[in-house]
C-alpha cells in the first residue's frame, strides 16, 4: 500500500515537472536564456582542457602591450602583453564561482529566516524583521565592500561579502508566501493532528515556497556576479583571480581609456551584461511558470 502510494506521488510529481517543462518551454526568451547559461556553465567547467592556462601568467605573454585586435588575438592584448580573449574566457569560472556561491549563501540565509519569521511569529517575528530591515536600510555595496577590507582578501571574502548582504529580499519573498501557506486549511489539518514544527516546515512550507525560491534564485544570482563585477573594479575583490572586475580595473588603470585601447573594456563589459540578461530571462520565465497571475502574460 505504501509503494502504491509512493509510485503514485512520485508520477504526480513527474507530470508536474513536465508540465513545468511544456509552460517553459514555450518562453522563447527563457529557452534562449537558458541555452545560453548551459553553454557559458559547460565552458567554464571545461575551460581548464580547452584554452592554455599559461597565458594567463604575465611571464608567459606573447603579445605586444595593448595590440589591437589581429588575427593571431582576435581581442587583442591587455598592458601586459597577455590575449583579452583568453582574459574573458577564464574569467568566466571565477565569475561564475562567485555567482552561484554567494546566491548559495543569500538564499539559504534568506529562506531560514523568512521561514522562521513567518512560521513562529510573536517575538521571533518582531527580532527577525527588525534584523532584516536593518540589512535592507544599509546599503548593501558599501557593506560589502567593509567587509572585503576587513577580512582576508580572496575569493571566500568576496563570496561571504556578497552573499550576507543580498539576502533580506529574499527573506521577505519567502515570509510573504510562507504566511500565504500557513493559512490554508490543511496546515490546521497537519496541526490538529499532532504535527510539530518540523513536520510543517519540511512538509507543508518548504515544498510549497521552494518554486519561488528557485525562480528567485536566477534573479539573484546577475545581482551577485554585477556585485563581483563591482568589487573586482574598485580593488577589493580577489588581486590573485582573473575575472571580468578585474579586468575592467586593470584596464582602467592601465590607461586604456586614454590611449583608445577599447578592446580591453569591451568584452568584459559585453560579457556581464549578456551573462546578467541571460539570467534574468530564465529567471522571468519561472515566475511566469510558477506564478499562476503571470501566466496570461507570457510572451
Amino acid at each position: 500500500m505504501t509503494s502504491n502510494a509512493s509510485a503514485i506521488a512520485w508520477q504526480r510529481r513527474r507530470a508536474s515537472a513536465a508540465k513545468m517543462w511544456r509552460e517553459f518551454a514555450s518562453n522563447k526568451g527563457g529557452l534562449i536564456g537558458l541555452g545560453f547559461l548551459t553553454l557559458t556553465v559547460l565552458f567554464a567547467v571545461l575551460a581548464p582542457w580547452i584554452v592554455d592556462q599559461s597565458g594567463l601568467d604575465v611571464t608567459n605573454a606573447k603579445g605586444g602591450l595593448l595590440q589591437p585586435p589581429s588575427a593571431q588575438f582576435l581581442l587583442g592584448t591587455d598592458i601586459d602583453g597577455r590575449s583579452v580573449l583568453l582574459l574573458t574566457l577564464w574569467g568566466t569560472r571565477i565569475s561564475l564561482l562567485v555567482g552561484f556561491s554567494a546566491t548559495i549563501l543569500s538564499v539559504l540565509i534568506g529562506t531560514v529566516v523568512g521561514i522562521a519569521a513567518a512560521h513562529f511569529g510573536g517575538w521571533i517575528s518582531a527580532l527577525l524583521l527588525r534584523f532584516t530591515d536593518f540589512f535592507l536600510v544599509l546599503p548593501s555595496l558599501v557593506l560589502a565592500i567593509a567587509l572585503s577590507a576587513v577580512l582576508p582578501q580572496g575569493a571566500t571574502t568576496v563570496i561571504i561579502a556578497i552573499g550576507v548582504t543580498a539576502w533580506p529580499t529574499t527573506a521577505r519573498l519567502v515570509r510573504a508566501q510562507t504566511l500565504t501557506i500557513e493559512g490554508r486549511p490543511y496546515i490546521e489539518r497537519s496541526r490538529a493532528l499532532g504535527g510539530g514544527h518540523l513536520h510543517v516546515i519540511g512538509k507543508h512550507v518548504l515544498p510549497g515556497v521552494m518554486p519561488l525560491v528557485l525562480a528567485n534564485t536566477t534573479l539573484v544570482v546577475g545581482n551577485a556576479i554585477i556585485a563581483d563585477a563591482t568589487l573586482a573594479f574598485l580593488g577589493v575583490g580577489n588581486p590573485n583571480a582573473v575575472s571580468w572586475g578585474s579586468m575592467l580595473e586593470t584596464a582602467l588603470n592601465n590607461g586604456a581609456v586614454t590611449r583608445g585601447a577599447w578592446w580591453n573594456l569591451l568584452p568584459p563589459g559585453i560579457a556581464i551584461v549578456v551573462i546578467v540578461l541571460a539570467f534574468t530571462l530564465v529567471g522571468r520565465a519561472l515566475e511566469t511558470v510558477l506564478n499562476p497571475r503571470l501566466k496570461g502574460q507570457r510572451s
